[in-house]
């Protein structure tokens, strides 16, 4: 088909053609963005926390006044759960991936160095944490129980020697403070507190994640107690038996000391599917809107096929009448129609490095790949096709006669 006639015709109506081109080439840098931030957000949310997520409880108790022994209480109410019937074990940590609020600490390979190698996450543990929490450790061994301290004892202590201490690193961490080789046996300082390496896990997500620094993390034999910040972490046998285990959690720690404040127990699915709330609700927010901006462009294309259909008339019923057929007044809307999309989609693209540049700088987000360009092309050549298909066929229906008597 000849393109110079249609684009004559387009010249003879800028404006309107200008108008569509502007809504596809706004619409395609938006979609394109979204497109991009919902796989972002997709990503993120598909991340391995590295824990065996399944089988998983977390309990939390609260103290009402002055804890006498709360170290001692700790210890009774680990005895407690690990009683209960489908319970593998129970142990105290400071925190899980995939929680809001994060305990973390800068590290370096020299004492009091003035820019940390990295700043990782720290995992305060009680003894089984590794086994109770599903860690796969690729390298080294686990904690000794003689190497384990209260978090009350180091807090009383103010000399770094006597702070040292063992320290598992995630594999992410351990290639980031020690990119030449095998880290066992060597050291890393929390400022000027020297922690030894005895192993490696495979990976331990971060409890609040951020970019470039997801997987870095540390975990440090020092027990907590349930009121300086540590909570309960249960294992369970069977999965199925999760909400089972959970009411005889809470019933368990109401008989080590009813005065207290005991949260509902939550598996650990519960707690993942909370922290990702926001990215859940942001992905149908983007969603929605993309959804609406193709309906919106979809109706523009309509309504401007549809009066230039009513415009010429006249002149589509003088080409049926030159032999022009049906196909070919189809064809004719659809080229006009695809050149108009691949106008705006040109604009579009560039459009959408520009916000993307914008959203990098405010947001410090990574560079929009260059594949959700031709998602977001083929998707407005698509739409427009679609679109000007009713049009189109109304143009056809018009027949040679009523076009004349129109006249």
């Amino acid at each position: 088909m000849e393109i110079r006639p249609i684009l004559s015709t387009l010249m003879r109506h800028k404006i309107a053609a200008a108008l569509i081109v502007l809504e596809i080439a706004l619409t395609c840098a938006i979609l394109c963005n979204a497109l991009f931030l919902v796989s972002q957000r997709l990503d993120t949310m598909r991340m391995p926390s590295g824990i065996d997520e399944d089988r998983l409880l977390l309990a939390q108790v609260n103290g009402i006044g002055t804890q006498a022994d709360a170290d001692a209480r700790s210890q009774e109410d680990l005895a407690a759960l690990r009683a209960i019937p489908g319970v593998i074990d129970a142990v105290i940590v400071n925190q899980v991936p995939f929680r809001n609020g994060s305990w973390n600490t800068a590290l370096g390979n020299r004492p009091d160095q003035a820019t940390p190698t990295l700043t990782a996450a720290q995992y305060m543990v009680s003894e089984g944490t590794l086994k109770a929490m599903g860690l796969r450790l690729i390298a080294g061994r686990d904690f000794r129980v003689d190497e384990f301290k209260t978090v009350t004892e180091l807090n009383r202590s103010e000399d770094p020697k006597a702070l040292a201490s063992p320290v598992i690193l995630s594999t992410q961490a351990a290639q980031r403070l020690f990119p030449e080789g095998d880290p066992l046996g060597k050291a890393v300082y929390m400022a000027n507190i020297p922690l030894t390496v005895i192993g490696v896990v495979e990976s331990l997500a971060r409890p609040t994640q951020m970019d470039g620094n997801r997987v870095n993390s540390i975990l440090l034999p020092a027990r907590m107690n349930f009121t300086n910040g540590g909570f309960y972490l249960v294992r369970v046998a069977d999965p199925a038996r999760r909400d089972e285990v959970a009411r005889g959690i809470e019933r368990a720690l109401e008989r080590v000391d009813p005065n207290r404040l005991i949260k509902p127990v939550k598996s650990y699915a519960q707690q993942r599917s909370e922290y990702f709330a926001a990215d859940r609700d942001m992905i149908g927010l983007l969603l929605v809107v993309s959804a609406l901006l193709l309906l919106v462009t979809a109706l523009g294309i309509v309504g401007l096929a549809s009066f230039w259909v009513q415009q010429r008339t006249k002149q589509i019923g003088i080409r049926r009448a030159l032999g022009a057929t049906r196909g070919q007044i189809l064809r004719y809307f659809q080229t006009e129609n695809f050149l108009l999309a691949t106008m705006g989609i040109v604009l579009g693209m560039l459009l959408a490095f520009a916000i993307n540049q914008l959203l990098m700088g405010k947001y410090a987000l990574p560079r929009l790949p260059w594949q959700y360009l031709p998602l977001g092309a083929l998707a407005l050549w698509g739409l427009g096709q679609l679109a000007v298909l009713g049009p189109a066929w109304r143009a056809m229906a018009i027949s040679p006669a009523i076009a004349t008597r129109s006249a």
